[in-house]
């Protein structure tokens, strides 16, 4: 009986924190096209901005995917959730949104924005014809961090999508896009 407490007042925890993050941090559900569109062009100017690297691959990609906010919470179980545009040649495309679930050791909440530059016609291609994207299955993304953004110049791209991540607020334990699937929502 104290296992089954447990879990459900874990449940409760992350729903909170989730909750009260999603209040407080700007558009996880964008209210319309109009709130989104604005959301993400603010979000990848500020990218642009902060990550002089991002800015430069972001004038060879074929189209970036810039979702502004995902909410991510999680006691043991967890989830992150947020919706985006895609851009292609600095006009909004198409809607989208990114979900993620997962368990194990985790505990805490966040919120953060990612943009995912397509840099080949095929990855493009994917994404249209899939309707989505399963981050890890399908063309390879590369999450760059300040490691690897070091060593990366438009001369060094190679993979079909870059993936960067921006303004991360909150206290979780780690931070992936692996898994995270992305699916076409109407707006």
């Amino acid at each position: 009986m104290q296992s089954r407490t447990r879990r459900i007042l874990a449940c409760a925890l992350a729903c909170a924190a989730m909750g009260s993050l999603a209040a407080g941090s700007g558009p996880a559900a964008a209210a319309s096209a109009a709130d989104l569109d604005r959301s993400a062009g603010e979000a990848l100017a500020k990218l642009y901005r902060s990550n002089p690297t991002a800015a430069d691959i972001g004038k060879h990609a074929r189209a970036v995917l810039v979702f502004p906010n995902i909410v991510k919470a999680g006691l043991v179980f967890g989830g992150s959730y947020g919706e985006g545009v895609l851009m292609s040649a600095g006009k909004v495309e198409d809607y989208y949104n990114s979900v993620t679930g997962s368990w194990g050791l985790q505990a805490g909440a966040e919120s953060y924005g990612y943009a995912v530059f397509l840099m080949t016609k095929e990855a493009v291609d994917y994404l249209h014809k899939t309707h989505g994207w399963e981050i890890g299955v399908g063309p390879t993304v590369v999450l760059v961090n300040e490691g690897v953004a070091k060593n990366l110049s438009t001369s060094t791209l190679k993979d079909a999508a870059y993936a960067f991540v921006f303004e991360q607020q909150g206290l979780m334990a780690s931070l992936s896009i692996e898994g995270t699937k992305i699916s076409r929502i109407k707006r």
